[in-house]
């Protein structure tokens, strides 16, 4: 493969995962609409693509558990994070009117970011794979009463019209952290940041032992959340990311100790920290 970047995203063009990728890359790079975020890692895996756009947490509806269950069973790094302040618009062919809408369609994660304003307004909320491949099918099949939630580009590729904006819950504060992910670790450039996934050994104070290994070295947490493990009932990962690199001598003493303690540890990548990323409290 030369070096011209290919970046794979889930979703038909227009979607909020291409928004990320103009954001990152730039307006010119070539992007690869994917059915899955499985489809992602295959592009990549088959040389179609260079690199993957994925979205893994929203600030209004939590973490994408798909999206790290294949970072998970995957041998790639993450390289960057990118952050999109998300805007969601209500569109609908030209000619509908915004009392007319009684059903509305759009992904599951877009549908439950605007669930209030859906409630409130009474319409149905109706399932559809992407946000912009539902734009594009109701622009290629208008339904009567039916508009779908979409990003302003979509209306625009798709020729539909806004009805309303910004129809999100929590407007201003709506926003997705996508990684970059690709075959290679990335270049250092500080501040960073790293990402990673753990299990623990099924004994008294495991977690405790396991989070230790970075409060004793003054290390800060931005995030750490359990999640169940598909196939096996009752056991959880827990996924953590932390301010700096794994280079870093106190860093990377924290991971030795949390190679002791955890009875499994995979590493996701270090990369560029985005500027104002989603942090919790100082741990």
């Amino acid at each position: 493969m030369n070096d011209k970047r290919i970046v794979a995203f889930q979703g038909e063009h227009g979607a909020y995962s291409e928004e990320a990728i103009r954001r990152h890359f730039g307006p010119e790079v070539e992007t690869l609409p994917c059915e899955s975020f499985a489809e992602i890692f295959r592009a990549i895996q088959r040389g179609r693509a260079t690199h993957g756009m994925l979205p893994v947490e929203n600030a209004l509806t939590g973490t994408v558990a798909r999206a790290y269950e294949l970072l998970i069973g995957h041998d790639f790094r993450v390289q960057a994070e990118e952050l999109l302040p998300i805007e969601h618009y209500l569109l609908a062919p030209e000619g509908t009117t915004l009392e007319e809408v009684q059903r509305v369609k759009s992904h599951p994660q877009a549908l439950a970011q605007c669930a209030e304003t859906l409630h409130k307004r009474g319409w149905e909320p109706v399932a559809a794979y992407d946000t912009a491949g539902a734009a594009r099918d109701l622009a290629e099949n208008p339904e009567p009463n039916t508009a779908v939630i979409a990003s302003a580009l979509a209306g625009e590729l798709y020729g539909l019209a806004q009805l309303d904006s910004r129809i999100e819950d929590d407007p201003g504060n709506n926003s997705t952290r996508f990684f970059v992910i690709g075959v290679e670790d990335a270049p250092r450039r500080d501040p960073s940041k790293t990402s990673l996934v753990f299990a623990v050994r099924h004994r008294p104070r495991a977690l405790y032992d396991c989070l230790g290994a970075f409060a004793l070295r003054n290390i800060n947490l931005t995030k750490i959340e359990s999640r169940p493990m598909r196939g096996r009932p009752w056991q959880y990962w827990f996924y953590l990311d932390f301010e700096g690199h794994w280079r870093d001598p106190g860093a990377e003493a924290a991971l030795v100790d949390l190679l002791r303690q955890a009875s499994m540890v995979k590493m996701l990548g270090s990369y560029p920290a985005a500027l104002g990323g989603p942090n919790t409290h100082r741990t």
